[in-house]
């Protein structure tokens, strides 16, 4: 955030971090460069081969590749890695429950926009590292540039929901909700999805950090 700005907000071209919390445990990480953050939100890169953690099983197992019963009786790790896909961005409306995620292909080409649906990011700010941590609920929709949509995990948010004593999803109506108010923007061709920002292309000189920052773990503020 810039010093004195009352609206708390990041500085174009800094390195934050967007975190999933699950349970006041981090789900995973990513490092992102700050492209704006006004009124609207908050935009931010996430660069190829972008240093990444994401949570496993002690025998190195991600939630999605075994069952969620078997996952919340296990021991979890934070494992480092890097992203191995394309370039995205990642925009967080001021105070919604959803960010949207554009993606290209290898040669530059916007594939499709990415709702993820998501309780609102909160801010926290150390001085030399700074993010914004967020509860992912699991449940997104996929938006091709034709505007056409379809949800997507959507089996594995119900098998998650039979376990309300281990979820952090605590309201599937909610999070249906959000998701139908986006996709009805989605449908109108209103902002995001109005071809903002999808040849978008980051400053030459944003370099790709070879490491997490110290501190990449600190506890979350959720």
């Amino acid at each position: 955030m810039r010093p004195g700005d009352p609206a708390g907000r990041f500085a174009p071209g800094r390195l934050i971090l967007h975190r999933n919390v699950r349970r006041g445990r981090i789900g995973w990480v990513r490092p992102g460069r700050v492209v704006s953050d006004d009124e609207r939100g908050l935009l931010i890169w996430v660069a190829r081969n972008s240093p990444v953690a994401s949570e496993v099983t002690e025998a190195g197992l991600g939630m999605r590749a075994i069952p969620f019963a078997e996952w919340i009786t296990s021991s979890y790790r934070l494992a480092p890695g890097r992203w191995a896909g394309p370039g995205l961005l990642k925009f967080l409306p001021t105070g919604a429950a959803h960010s949207v995620w554009w993606f290209w292909d290898a040669e530059g080409r916007f594939t499709h926009w990415y709702v993820n649906l998501e309780e609102p990011g909160v801010r926290w700010d150390d001085g030399d590292l700074a993010g914004v941590d967020m509860v992912d609920q699991d449940l997104d929709v996929v938006v091709q540039p034709d505007r056409s949509w379809q949800w997507k995990d959507e089996e594995e948010f119900v098998e998650r929901l039979a376990h309300p004593d281990d979820y952090w999803v605590t309201d599937e109506a909610a999070v249906r909700s959000e998701g139908k108010r986006v996709i009805a923007l989605a449908e109108a061709g209103e902002f995001p999805f109005d071809g903002t920002w999808c040849d978008f292309t980051p400053p030459a000189e944003w370099t790709v950090p070879m490491g997490l920052p110290t501190g990449w773990d600190r506890p979350p503020v959720r």
